[in-house]
């Protein structure tokens, strides 16, 4: 199996992927803030979690925090916990979740992708304004293209910052860029960190530097995408 790396290393040029297992970020927001709940891991009857980026601890089974989060119950790799008043199901792993007000939900873009038959969510999106098919990928760091694709949407990726990335198919040569504007169904982010690769790749990946900056709630065979910024 290849290694993967995570982040982006300066010294050694190399562009990986983000390690985000094992991790799954749940906003509930209420009217005057939003709490984060990060489900950490699971024990007998306790959760491990962190509460507003605070250290992690271990909560049993009918205890709560004073953020007012409180673990309902603890069942294989997930947890229930209550946030604000809010039960949540938090699975070790999955997707992010935000909850968000339903007033504050209604006036921000949405993006709402249905996962195909292998359960990944693809889209079709824009870069720099040129057509491009994307995949959800909360384990890329950046949004990442291919060489085609970039070409076609203008980006001069060999002024770039040049890296090695690690793939399934070996190390092959990348250049962090930055990308003019991303846009997935009426959201559109501008300055996007990306990473055009050398070779073609068959659809380019939607990762973190765009989800980052969007609440994202999976329902099912249903991924919603709301604007945070």
């Amino acid at each position: 199996m290849a290694k993967r790396f995570c982040g982006f290393d300066r010294r050694l040029g190399r562009i990986g992927r983000a390690c985000a297992c094992g991790l799954l970020l749940a906003i509930a927001a209420s009217a005057s803030q939003a709490t984060e709940v990060v489900l950490a891991g699971v024990f007998p009857g306790k959760a491990l979690i962190v509460v507003n980026g605070g250290a992690p601890r271990a909560v049993g089974v009918g205890s709560g925090t004073p953020e007012g989060v409180r673990i309902i119950g603890v069942d294989g790799d997930s947890a229930t916990v209550d946030v604000d008043g809010r039960r949540l199901r938090l699975v070790v792993g999955q997707h992010a979740v935000n909850v968000v007000a339903a007033g504050a939900a209604e006036r921000t873009p949405t993006i709402t992708i249905q996962a195909d038959g292998r359960g990944q969510f693809r889209t079709a999106g824009t870069i720099n304004g040129a057509a491009v098919q994307f995949m959800v990928d909360t384990g890329a760091t950046f949004v990442s293209l291919g060489r085609s694709d970039a070409l076609k949407a203008g980006v001069d990726f060999t002024k770039g910052e040049p890296a090695m990335m690690q793939t399934a198919n070996g190390v092959i040569r990348a250049w962090r860029v930055v990308l003019d504007t991303v846009r997935v169904g009426n959201v559109t982010l501008r300055n996007v960190d990306g990473v055009v690769q050398a070779n073609d790749m068959p659809f380019a990946l939607l990762g973190m530097s765009f989800l980052n900056r969007m609440e994202m709630r999976r329902d099912g065979t249903v991924l919603l995408l709301r604007q945070r910024y």
